[in-house]
């Protein structure tokens, strides 16, 4: 029971985290940044006829993991992931309610969406080569990038060489799984079950670090005066939206959406009412806008890019 009121309250810290200031951090205007000569809506491809025929999308979303899926006090989904998951419900059928969300876990999210139970997925997505033999990814929608978390009195040096003999802890089925296995041989690697989870074995000395996107660490570590990020920054990898295989309509709609969002400046005030604003700097550059492109690293495999 010790456990679960700890869990509990590092959850309840990143939640605070990710709600701190966003009511009065100010939304924006949408054709902020040089778009304010676009109409409202872009014009869109028509909807894939079973989410027309439905009346609503079903999108899969993570429910732990805020600033971008999460769930407040009353069960409410929020996060940047609802609000671009919401943006699509307007344009598609002119409310923002009309979409019902699934909550996903990094393992399942893919599974969930391939079985049919779910339109799409916003799930803090990383575009792996690997992922995408399986499901097709939308165009960009955020760029993340790893980071470490560790107690205030760790010193993480190279990480070719402090990365030796560690235990580190993170998500089932996660780029930073992957790169840990094909980079590290001498490091040992746990899966926790959350990023929660992870944050908890941390505090608790069950693990050196916890490597995670770095969205959701430094809300943790804002709020949490015993734990820090590491200076090291790692697998800058944008996500996308997952969309099943041969869905050629869905896909159509959906990257045409994103960039209707991208070209009005939308994805930066998504933002800035998830983050904190001592953090604006930090994450500025990780939305698409009309002055910044996101790509996938398809020229490469960044799990196989091993540090010097």
């Amino acid at each position: 029971m010790k456990r679960l009121g700890a869990l509990i309250v590092v959850l309840g810290l990143a939640t605070a985290a990710a709600a701190t200031l966003g009511s009065a951090a100010p939304a924006g205007k949408a054709g902020a940044g040089g778009a304010t000569a676009l109409p409202p809506k872009p014009k869109l491809p028509a909807l894939p006829a079973a989410v027309k025929a439905r009346g609503k999308w079903l999108i899969g979303v993570k429910c732990d993991t805020p600033p971008f899926g999460w769930q407040d006090t009353s069960g409410r989904n929020r996060g940047y992931d609802i609000e671009v998951a919401r943006q699509f419900a307007k344009w598609a059928f002119g409310s923002t309610s009309k979409v019902d969300f699934t909550c996903v876990t990094t393992a399942s999210r893919i599974g969930t969406l391939t079985s049919g139970r779910v339109d799409i997925i916003i799930s803090t997505l990383t575009w792996t080569a690997e992922r995408e033999k399986t499901i097709d990814y939308s165009v960009p929608y955020y760029g993340a990038a790893g980071k470490l978390l560790v107690k205030n009195s760790v010193t993480v040096g190279k990480l070719s060489t402090w990365m030796r003999g560690k235990k580190i802890v993170s998500t089932s089925g996660s780029i930073y799984d992957r790169w840990i296995s094909n980079c590290f041989k001498d490091t040992a690697f746990q899966v926790v079950a959350s990023p929660g989870a992870g944050v908890l074995a941390v505090k608790n000395g069950q693990a050196d670090a916890l490597m995670y996107d770095d969205s959701f660490l430094v809300g943790v570590a804002a709020n949490d005066r015993d734990l820090k990020l590491a200076t090291n920054t790692f697998l800058k990898v944008p996500w996308g939206i997952g969309i099943r295989k041969g869905e050629t309509s869905m896909k159509r709609w959906v990257d045409a959406a994103i960039r209707g969002m991208k070209a009005r400046n939308m994805f930066w005030p998504i933002l800035r009412r998830t983050v904190p604003r001592r953090f604006y700097m930090l994450f500025r550059k990780s939305t698409p806008s009309p002055t910044n492109t996101l790509k996938y690293p398809r020229a490469s495999t960044p799990e196989n890019n091993c540090p010097s």
